[in-house]
């Protein structure tokens, strides 16, 4: 399937709930360096909370090159394996304005889907994407959960 509407089991998956129970669930963002090499960064589901099917709200670290490179050019694709699918999303982002009283310091952006696409093999089913254990669940989870609150205002 391609489209510009993001399937509607990643839209539960990134919906912002049960956070705890999406925990081990991890994403790559790809953007572009400023040499032109492709760049990857594992994002989670407390960093990334669907508004609707064609858009997004993305939190990251300030001072990374992933922020970097979203703030220079705009553009980013993400990419998830769920449900025996493999999932590109390519966005164009816009960067929100800063939010100085947010509990956690992030760079948070408005993302538009471009293009949603599946993929999957008819010889082959994926059995995982990339999947993590946190070090200190509890902890986590709630910083999750304001970064979230963030990204919705």
């Amino acid at each position: 399937m391609n489209g510009v509407e993001m399937p509607v089991e990643v839209f539960d998956l990134l919906n912002g709930k049960d956070l705890v129970d999406k925990q081990h669930e991890a994403m790559m963002l790809l953007t572009v360096s400023e040499e032109g090499w492709p760049h990857t960064a594992m994002v989670s589901v407390g960093e990334i909370v669907a508004i609707s099917r064609k858009e997004l709200r993305i939190g990251l670290w300030p001072d990374t090159s992933t922020t970097a490179n979203v703030i220079r050019t705009h553009k980013a694709t993400l990419v998830l394996f769920w449900k025996g699918k493999a999932q590109y999303i390519r966005l164009s982002l816009e960067r929100l304005k800063e939010m100085p009283d947010a509990q956690y310091n992030r760079e948070r952006f408005h993302a538009k889907i471009i293009e949603a696409r599946e993929d999957m093999a008819k010889y082959a089913e994926i059995t995982s994407g990339i999947k993590i254990d946190l070090k200190n669940p509890k902890e986590v989870v709630e910083r999750w959960s304001a970064t979230i609150e963030d990204l919705l205002q």
